[in-house]
Parts: C-alpha cells; sequence; structure tokens
C-alpha cells in the first residue's frame, strides 16, 4: 500500500480513524522518515518495547508519523538487547527527548544521537535498569546509584550569569528545573531538565486488566482526563473491534469540548494574571468554576473523569440538563465576548503580549511545534478538521490559527476556540435532543485471544493525544504487554526554551504559561 510516498505492507487497525501499522528494517526507517519529513508530516511519538515472549520477539522501537492518509505506525525490531536504530533527531527535533526516555526505560538507543544524557532516570535507579524490561526486578532500590549533576550546557562571556529555578517551585506547581543564561535580565538560553513526575504509569498498565486502565489513563494528566480516557478506549476498541454506539460518541465529543473551554478558561485568566490583571483572573476563574459545577452536576465529577469508558460512555445526560447545559453555553458566550473586548482593548495588557514569547512559524514548523501553540504560529493542524472521527466528521469545525507566534497569538487562538467549542456543544446538545435518550450508550467490548495491536488518537486541548497498546490475549486476564500514552507537551517543550530567548526574565512566567505545558503527562 501507497503511504506517504512509500509502498509498505500495512494493516489498517480497526477503528474510526485511518491508522496504518507496517513493521520495517533499519534502511527502510531512516527513508520513511526521511519522507514524512519532507512532504511536511509529523512525528507524533517514539517509544520502545520489550516484546519477549519466551524464545520469540525482542526489543522493537516504534514510531507515530501523521500523515495526510492519516497515522502511520512504524515498528523497527531490534535484532540484539542493545542493539541501536537511525537516530530521528536531525529530521524531528523533537525525537531527541523521546529517543532518551526509551534509552532509560527499555535501554535502546539511538545511533549517532548527539545527546544521550539521561532523561527520566536522575539516579534512583539501579545501574543498568530498565523498567519497562521484561526481566526487569520490582526491587532494587538498595542497589540504587548516587545521584550525580546533570550536565547542564554553559554560556560563558562578560557579564553572563546562571540562574536556577526549581524543580521545586514557590506556588502550587508540579516540579521542573529551568537552567537560565542571562545577560542583565535578557535571557540568552534556557535549558529544561523534567522527569521529576516519573511515576511508572506504563508499566502499572500491564498489571490492570485492560477494562480498568481507561481509568488510569483518565489520571496521566488530570487537565486532559476526557482526550487521554478517550484514546485509551479508542485503542482497546480497535483491539476489541468493538462498535462504539453512536450516541455515546456524540456524549464523548461533549466531553472533550467542555474539557477544552474548561482550561481555556482558566489559561486566560491565568494569563492575564500574569501580565498584572487581577481584573481578568478573577472573572475568568469565576466563569470557569460556574463550568465545572454544571459538569460535577451533569457527568459526576468536576473534571469529569472515568466519564469515558470502553465501548461507550458511563451515563446519558437527561433531556433537562441538557437544557442547561445549553442556556449555560449562552451565557459564557456573552461574558467571554466581553471580557475578550477588554482584553484587546488594554493596552498595558497588549504590550505584555505583543512580540512576547514569539515563535516565528517556520521556526514551529522546524521544531515540530503542536496542538493550540502550533496553531497559534500557522502549523494548521487540528485532528477534529484534518482526519476528522465520528462525531466530527458531521460538525465541520472551523480551525483557529494565527501567524503571530506571540503570547498575543496562543491568546487570541484560545478565545477563538472557546466559541468554536461552545458552537459544537450546542450542536451536539441540538443532535442528542433528536434523538431517543434512552438508546444504548455502551457497546459490548470482547478482547481476542491473540496477539493485537490497537491506537487512539484525539485532539484534546493542548494537542494530539496518542495511546499505543499492545494485546497479548494468549497470557490471560491481565494481558496488556504494552501502553504508550503521548503528550503533545513533548513536543512543546522544547521549542519553549527557543520562544524565551531574547526575552526578559521577568517574561517568563507569561510565556511559560501561554503554552500552559503538562509536566505529569510528560514524565510518565
Amino acid at each position: 500500500m501507497l503511504i506517504a510516498g512509500f509502498s509498505l505492507d500495512c494493516e489498517r487497525l480497526p477503528g474510526a480513524l485511518p491508522i496504518w501499522r507496517a513493521t520495517v528494517r533499519s534502511e527502510t526507517w531512516a527513508v520513511v522518515a526521511r519522507g514524512v519529513a519532507t512532504k511536511g508530516g509529523r512525528l507524533v511519538a517514539l517509544w520502545g518495547s520489550d516484546r519477549t515472549r519466551g524464545a520469540a520477539g525482542g526489543l522493537v522501537v516504534s514510531a507515530a508519523y501523521a500523515v495526510r492518509e492519516g497515522l502511520l505506525w512504524l515498528d523497527l525490531p531490534l535484532a540484539e538487547r542493545g542493539a541501536s536504530y537511525p537516530d530521528l533527531a536531525p529530521l524531528f527535533p523533537c525525537a531527541g527527548r523521546m529517543q532518551r526516555a526509551a534509552a532509560d526505560l527499555v535501554g535502546i538507543a539511538a545511533d549517532g544521537a548527539a545527546d544521550r544524557r539521561p532523561w527520566l532516570a536522575h539516579g534512583a535507579w539501579p545501574a543498568a535498569s530498565f523498567p519497562l524490561r521484561r526481566d526487569a526486578s520490582a526491587g532494587g532500590a538498595d542497589a540504587a546509584r548516587e545521584v550525580t549533576d546533570y550536565t547542564f550546557v554553559r554560556v560563558e562571556g562578560d557579564g553572563v550569569h546562571e540562574i536556577p529555578v526549581g524543580p521545586v517551585h514557590a506556588g502550587i506547581i508540579e516540579p521542573g528545573h529551568f537552567r537560565f543564561s542571562v545577560v542583565g535580565e535578557k535571557v540568552l538560553r534556557l535549558e529544561q531538565r523534567l522527569g521529576y513526575k516519573h511515576k511508572g504509569i506504563e508499566q502499572r498498565f500491564t498489571e490492570l486488566s485492560p477494562l480498568d486502565g481507561y481509568r488510569l489513563a483518565g489520571r496521566v494528566s488530570g487537565d486532559s482526563t476526557v482526550a487521554y480516557a478517550w484514546a485509551y478506549c479508542m485503542a482497546l476498541e480497535s483491539v476489541a473491534g468493538c462498535a462504539v454506539p453512536a450516541r455515546a460518541v456524540w456524549l464523548r465529543a461533549l466531553l472533550l469540548e467542555r474539557e477544552r473551554i474548561a482550561n481555556h478558561l482558566g489559561d486566560l485568566g491565568a494569563l492575564g494574571n500574569d501580565a498584572a490583571f487581577a481584573f481578568g483572573l478573577a472573572q475568568f476563574s469565576r466563569l470557569r468554576e460556574d463550568w465545572l459545577r454544571l459538569s460535577q452536576e451533569a457527568f459526576g465529577h468536576r473534571l469529569m473523569m472515568d466519564c469515558v469508558v470502553p465501548g461507550g460512555v458511563l451515563a446519558d445526560v437527561e433531556r433537562a440538563l441538557a437544557n442547561r447545559l445549553a442556556r449555560q453555553c449562552d451565557t459564557i458566550e456573552r461574558e467571554v465576548r466581553d471580557l475578550r473586548q477588554v482584553y484587546d482593548e488594554h493596552s498595558g495588557l497588549q504590550d505584555r503580549f505583543m512580540t512576547t514569547g514569539q515563535v516565528p512559524p517556520q521556526l514551529a514548523a522546524r521544531l515540530g511545534l503542536t496542538g493550540l501553540a502550533g496553531r497559534a504560529s500557522a502549523q494548521a493542524a487540528d485532528l477534529r478538521c484534518d482526519q476528522s472521527w465520528a462525531p466530527y466528521d458531521q460538525l465541520a469545525v472551523k480551525m483557529a490559527t494565527c501567524t503571530g507566534g506571540d503570547v498575543a497569538a496562543r491568546v487570541a487562538v484560545r478565545f477563538d476556540e472557546v466559541f468554536e467549542s461552545l458552537r459544537l456543544i450546542r450542536a451536539i446538545l441540538l443532535r442528542l435532543g433528536e434523538s431517543d435518550g434512552g438508546s444504548e450508550i455502551r457497546g459490548d467490548l470482547r478482547l481476542p485471544a491473540k496477539v493485537a495491536l490497537g491506537a487512539g488518537w484525539i485532539e484534546g486541548w493542548r494537542g494530539e493525544v496518542f495511546v499505543a497498546l499492545e494485546w497479548d490475549g494468549e497470557r490471560g486476564a491481565n494481558s496488556i504487554r504494552r501502553c504508550h500514552c503521548h503528550d503533545p507537551s513533548w513536543q512543546n517543550w522544547p521549542v519553549l526554551e527557543h520562544a524565551v530567548i531574547g526575552n526578559i526574565v521577568p517574561d517568563f512566567p507569561l510565556i511559560n504559561k501561554s503554552f500552559n505545558l503538562s509536566y505529569a503527562g510528560h514524565d510518565l
């Protein structure tokens, strides 16, 4: 089959989205990567697996690419346990940290990679211990290595100083270390060190029943619980060949769009506050609180955790509550339009927003900036439009984009997406009202007693969330042998290092918030 311009022996995985999978050799791995990059495709994820099953299987490196035809999942089996694979970082810079994480977790290395520093292994693991290997021991804490200094890149010259920030911060914020090299207040370089949130989630998936895994997926990153749960369920439903009832699909979209709006409302207030405009924080916090309270009433949880379940959704929305959800959309839209006018006309606010933390479209394309931040830098990619799946294929989603690539552009995209999501919610509620409220909302899911692969790919509020699931039904009930969850923050954290260059140190919190990247979703 011709995929991304190459004739590959592919299989299409069952499901709503066109997801193709192929096993390749080393030379094909490199050729396809170059071809995808040349044609403007994106690297969605890179991860490693240990598929050892007795004498069969072994180490595998996998990559997922977004191409015109859909998503292409490539597997490259590695002949030896210490085998390497062709480095993708020269073609896709965002691959660098993914490759370092795969080296820490599985013990596979990118051949010729310029940066081989540990990413997730901060010294607490025993030497030569790879947690996702089949032969990994659960113990070994007594054999942990001594924690050593991390080798940051040094900037030298007259008047150059280093400012270390974190990993522990003053506010209620997740841990991350930021090393600034500055002259006066001007930032010459920023280098991040993350990985402090590593929780062993990917290993934990292999210990759970697959029908319970959606709950863990929904806790990968709490602000994207619907997106991760839907992606996990999509992957599991692909493995099972399960058909999701139409009403359940519409309800999933309702949940996803409410999650998108909740996060945008919170960010718009926080961005105002970071620019010393506390009025914005107060107003958007009030709106977000009203939004979350109605989510609690309608779906049983403020963040809508555990609402998306394998085969469908947990519960339906009664007509009276549906009417209240629709009326709330009208109220929120009126108030957000008024607040947008305030933001746009506030000279002090715009002075802080405009040209701050700028990522030009050319740089965004080269570095692989994705999701909301990418669309603010003219990267027109949104799965709801490009690879629309039910029910988005019936909603004609309008993509919000800007070309400025600065904080102002990322604020503008958030405003536009709030209004579009409000429109989508009204359309979804109208469709739900036209159908029988008592219709089926959860399909029967039967997992096969064989080896199978499944994938889920969802446009979350931050960007595309991807889940790759490896199933071995021959092993019995708990047969997940690998579940890789990927957050768009993997692509966007490195771009933040570039966005801050040339800005002043006090603008970093504002720039950082305008991206609002996930620590927890990035460090599984």
